[in-house]
């Protein structure tokens, strides 16, 4: 199979297994790990899996370094977190574009599934587009947080979607590691107070640059927590998805209400006020 698998990894001995089940028949899979202290690689190892080691700093310096250094096999390259899984259907029409040499595209976005309570949150949160099968000579990353890809050549979108299971290890670290993204997210935020809003791109026909014109006009925008409450639970019918999707859509909530405190904490911090 002419397609290699990025796995980025950090103390994930209770998703690796089942991640890597579900790629079962990939003849290259790269675990691309931050040196965890769990049985992450020993899993990985065991299941035929490459391990590859490196510290973490931020996401798009560990993204830049995996497309620089890691030798894959494969020119098609499909990345997967721990806590996402391949499905059968995305199988088959990657694999199918993998085979045609004809095509022109050299990225693809992908939708997800989100899970959580054992339920899809198939209205609060729709399976959004991100870049996930590539050719890995073209494509850098930016951000610190929630990487955006800067692809050389033309892209194009995949039907079919990955399942993610972002809740597998509870609330808890769910908490943790969201008050860790908060923090990027704000300090991305912060280089945005003085670069215009393009309202083209949020008007424009491809769904990618409409996404990332949205996501920078929101942080303009006052009551942003309440605005992202009302957009997940009523615009986009979260209310369909049941108990499971308020729940949702109020963590969500709160993580943008994370973001906002933390911009005014180094905002203040820029203007030498106590914080």
């Amino acid at each position: 199979m002419s397609i290699s698998i990025l796995i980025l990894t950090l103390n994930e001995d209770t998703n690796i297994g089942a991640c890597l089940d579900s790629l079962a028949g990939f003849d290259d899979i790269v675990v691309f790990d931050s040196l965890s202290k769990d049985r992450t690689k020993e899993i990985a190892l065991a299941k035929g899996a490459r391990v590859v080691e490196r510290p973490f700093d931020n996401w798009a310096a560990h993204q830049n370094w995996a497309m620089d250094n890691i030798q894959f096999k494969n020119p098609w390259v499909f990345y997967l977190d721990a806590d996402e899984r391949m499905t059968p259907e995305l199988r088959a029409e990657i694999q199918a574009i993998a085979a045609d040499s004809k095509r022109a595209e050299v990225a693809f976005y992908c939708g997800r599934k989100n899970f959580f309570m054992g339920k899809w949150i198939r209205h609060a949160m729709p399976p959004g587009m991100i870049m996930r099968f590539f050719k890995p000579g073209t494509i850098r990353f930016e951000r610190l947080v929630n990487p955006v890809p800067v692809i050389d050549g033309p892209h194009g979108y995949l039907r079919n979607y990955f399942e993610h299971y972002n809740f597998s290890k509870g609330l808890t670290e769910w908490f943790d590691k969201h008050n860790k993204y908060s923090l990027f997210e704000a300090m991305e935020g912060m280089k945005l107070r003085e670069k215009p809003v393009g309202f083209g791109a949020i008007v424009s026909g491809d769904a990618f640059e409409r996404r990332r014109a949205l996501k920078e006009l929101s942080f303009k925008l006052p009551l942003r927590p309440l605005i992202k409450f009302l957009w997940m639970y009523v615009l986009k019918r979260g209310f369909l998805d049941g108990g499971a999707g308020y729940t949702y859509c109020k963590l969500q909530a709160m993580y943008e209400y994370m973001i906002v405190v933390k911009m005014r904490e180094l905002a203040r911090r820029e203007r030498g006020l106590p914080t």
